[in-house]
């Protein structure tokens, strides 16, 4: 009778909580794949291999991402409003590297400062329905490891 009572009262909390986090129906969440890898934007942040965090200040940033104009001037594209959606990255077969963007980073995880203009590591052009600014830069900067570029940041 115990253990009724418990599933009784667990099964509609869990239903809450799938409703209330919106992933009642599964969604896809933005991927990509960079150098053989798959790198996922994360759905519960703790299952993360790597965090990523935002800044305003140029000075706190580990990693600079302009934010570019067109797709001609960026290293990294994401052009995706179609409406049929084809099998992508993240549907392939093997498990993709988890990257969640944190707002309690730790010391070791980079720390993104997205500008317009200026120096930067990184230049990305997006231009989606499901990705954001952020989940890109997140994305390509979880695709080098959370590091600058070997050569240095351009102009």
């Amino acid at each position: 009778m115990l253990r009724l009572k418990i599933l009784a009262s667990v099964v509609p909390m869990a239903a809450f909580a799938l409703v209330a986090r919106g992933e009642l129906l599964p969604r896809p969440h933005p991927c990509i794949e960079a150098g053989g890898a798959t790198l996922q934007i994360a759905s519960i942040p703790w299952l993360a291999q790597l965090h990523v965090s935002f800044t305003d200040d140029p000075a706190a940033a580990t990693v600079r991402v302009q934010v570019s104009d067109s797709a001609e001037a960026a290293d990294f594209t994401v052009i995706d409003d179609v409406d049929d959606s084809e099998p992508g990255a993240c549907e392939s077969s093997g498990v993709p590297q988890l990257v969640a963007i944190s707002a309690n980073p730790t010391a070791t995880d980079p720390v993104i400062y997205l500008s317009q203009d200026g120096p930067a590591d990184y230049r990305i052009f997006v231009h989606s329905k499901s990705f954001s600014v952020r989940d890109a830069a997140a994305l390509i900067v979880g695709a080098h490891g959370g590091h600058r570029r070997l050569q240095a940041a351009s102009l």
